[in-house]
């Protein structure tokens, strides 16, 4: 990823979404077009013209914590677009160590395994920054099933959402989806822009879905940690959860979600059903004679 060229698309575009009026400045002549001039975001932040102009020409080297903070205050930047802004800053003056990066992991130790499949009251799965699928418990993989199973996913929620025609029966807010995906992915991109396989996959999805040009192009970032999901599941219906995200540290870009539902709801009901089906084929395919070479 081209880390000027990102610096300075994140802070036009963030620039521009604040009007005079929001920023609490008065007059200021006829304008052109919507948002802050640049001079005026240098004044909100306490730095000079000039600083200012140079950062937003993408260049972020030597920048300090504190003087990010205050340029995230000037244009209002919410916590997730404060800490894309710091990743931002740390590609432009990466350490040593940190331009060594590490091979990435896809494998999980079985005793992660174990816990997801400790938890049989609620589908939980891993994902990496990526949104690869990389591992999940009995309840997770029937409700993922339309994506496991799906040839354009690939393991891969993204690639489920943007070049799957499924998704948008599988989300019923198939655009919230889209618009979390992509902003997911512009991310983890601020914080690992060397990542090849993460840039490869942001290509593919650019050249192959317009819709998900459209929003990569909006530079929006989130912190995916709770919220709700609907999910139209082919075998039981619909779906709505609340989900948990929790970071594992061991594994940078790791995340271990859990989806519940209200106690005595439809989904709580459903969910019991999709576990009963679940088993019931995993038992018929244990039970299921093998094939003799004769049967072949």
């Amino acid at each position: 990823m081209d880390n000027q060229a990102e610096v300075r698309d994140f802070l036009r575009t963030r620039r521009d979404r604040i009007t005079p009026e929001q920023a609490g400045i008065v007059g200021g002549g006829r304008r052109r077009l919507p948002g802050l001039r640049r001079e005026e975001v240098a004044m909100l932040a306490g730095m000079s013209s000039d600083y200012y102009a140079k950062m937003e020409r993408g260049n972020l080297a030597g920048v300090s914590a504190e003087v990010l903070d205050a340029l995230a205050r000037a244009l209002r930047l919410d916590e997730a677009e404060t800490e894309h802004l710091h990743d931002l800053a740390r590609a432009a003056n990466p350490s040593p160590a940190r331009r060594r990066s590490r091979p990435a992991q896809s494998t999980v130790r079985p005793s992660l395994q174990r816990f997801l499949d400790a938890i049989t009251g609620a589908p939980a799965w891993i994902v990496n920054q990526r949104g690869d699928i990389l591992a999940t418990n009995p309840l997770a993989r029937a409700l993922l099933a339309p994506l496991l199973t799906d040839p354009d996913a690939r393991d891969n929620s993204a690639r489920f959402i943007f070049l799957s025609p499924a998704a948008r029966t599988f989300y019923p807010q198939w655009e919230r989806a889209a618009d979390a995906s992509a902003a997911n992915l512009r991310t983890a991109a601020g914080r690992n822009p060397r990542d090849k396989d993460l840039t490869d996959l942001i290509g593919e999805l650019a050249a192959r879905s317009d819709a998900f040009s459209s929003r990569w192009s909006a530079h929006a970032v989130r912190l995916h940690r709770t919220g709700t999901k609907h999910i139209h599941h082919p075998d039981v219906g619909d779906l709505e959860f609340v989900y948990e995200g929790v970071e594992l540290p061991d594994h940078p870009g790791w995340m271990m979600y859990a989806y519940t539902s209200a106690t005595g709801s439809p989904t709580e009901e459903r969910v019991k059903l999709l576990g009963s089906l679940a088993a019931t084929a995993a038992d018929a395919q244990a039970t299921a004679p093998a094939l003799q070479p004769d049967d072949r």
